[in-house]
């Protein structure tokens, strides 16, 4: 049986993330973090699971479309990208059901709900998908540290955990994809 919290009277009057977990529905659980608390995380982890969506089907559209040049490079530096991040999809569901939520995974949830910008469909370049793809992780781990801040005000040191191993992740991919721009921009290596 689901326990479901209190719709809010005013929807467009209380931020989204708080609006997002009074409408979490949970599952009975044992875990010892309050019903509240499991709530709010839920419904934070399910806004940061529609970005971590998005972001891997933008590495997808990276992957399968980029020409040029550093074609094979690219190609596979894209599709390694995709499967971590794939992983870290499933890192932040399965979190949700842990603390009794409903992973609320499909296309729609994240095309709905990502606040990463519309990765450009018309690009095929490879500076161009290194430029897009460096902005949609840059943009996904801002938003997994300022994530990491709220779940550890709401003492989930566990979740706080699995967000800054993701935070960790995607830095290291930023730091894959935008050597490609480094090397270019700075006669590759000159001073």
């Amino acid at each position: 049986m689901m326990q479901k919290t209190a719709e809010p009277p005013a929807r467009s009057q209380a931020p989204r993330s708080q609006r997002d977990s009074e409408r979490t529905r949970l599952f009975p659980t044992k875990n010892d973090l309050p019903a509240e608390t499991r709530a709010r995380v839920a419904g934070l982890l399910n806004q940061r699971l529609a970005d971590c969506i998005d972001l891997q089907t933008q590495c997808k559209q990276a992957h399968w479309n980029v020409k040029g040049p550093e074609f094979i490079a690219l190609h596979k530096l894209f599709d390694e990208i995709n499967e971590e991040v794939e992983e870290y999809v499933d890192l932040l569901a399965e979190r949700v059901v842990q603390l009794g939520g409903v992973a609320e995974g499909t296309a729609r949830c994240a095309a709905e709900r990502s606040t990463l910008g519309e990765y450009p469909l018309e690009i095929t370049d490879g500076r161009e998908h290194v430029d897009a793809l460096s902005t949609a992780l840059a943009s996904f781990g801002r938003v997994c540290r300022k994530a990491i801040d709220g779940t550890a005000e709401l003492g989930d040191a566990d979740t706080t955990d699995i967000l800054t191993e993701i935070s960790r992740g995607i830095d290291k991919w930023l730091w894959f994809v935008e050597a490609h721009l480094q090397g270019q921009q700075h006669g590759n290596g000159a001073r």
